[in-house]
């Protein structure tokens, strides 16, 4: 965001948020509080609430990759976490997956399999990925989670 002041930065990313997503004041700032801690935010509510588009908006105005995941039951670890290919003559290389975006919106994660939440969870907590018996780090800060709950 250059040189500017912290809280100028933390304003201009507001304004940009109300901008955009109206009536949701509260939401705003407890996201912009997760943001400045390095955390993670569960964003509940019914569907048509803004959830998706304020994600997209922080992520607009942050100028980071954003990466929205849509949980089902079909969900594979490797599909969230990245795999590792072979590439050429027993060359191996590893491809990442969506956790290693800067903002990740993980829609419907009660929907997952057990070993495809574990995932998210071990990338959330520990920062890292565990792929083909390897440990990645991921580079990303913020995770930051939607759940929609059926009205």
């Amino acid at each position: 965001m250059g040189g500017t002041a912290p809280a100028h930065d933390a304003q201009r990313i507001v304004d940009a948020l109300r901008k955009v997503v109206l009536g949701q004041e509260a939401a705003t700032l407890e996201v912009l509080v997760c943001l400045l801690a390095r955390g993670h935010i569960l964003l509940e509510g019914v569907p048509g609430t803004a959830k998706t588009l304020m994600v997209r908006t922080l992520a607009l105005a942050l100028d980071v990759r954003f990466v929205r995941i849509q949980f089902t039951p079909d969900l594979m670890p490797a599909d969230i976490t990245g795999i590792t290919l072979l590439t050429g003559a027993q060359q191996f290389s590893f491809r990442p997956g969506p956790v290693f975006a800067d903002l990740v919106l993980a829609d419907e994660i009660n929907r997952a399999p057990a070993k495809t939440q574990a995932a998210l969870l071990e990338a959330m907590q520990e920062r890292t990925v565990t792929s083909t018996a390897s440990w990645r780090r991921c580079r990303s800060a913020t995770r930051l989670l939607k759940w929609s709950r059926a009205s």
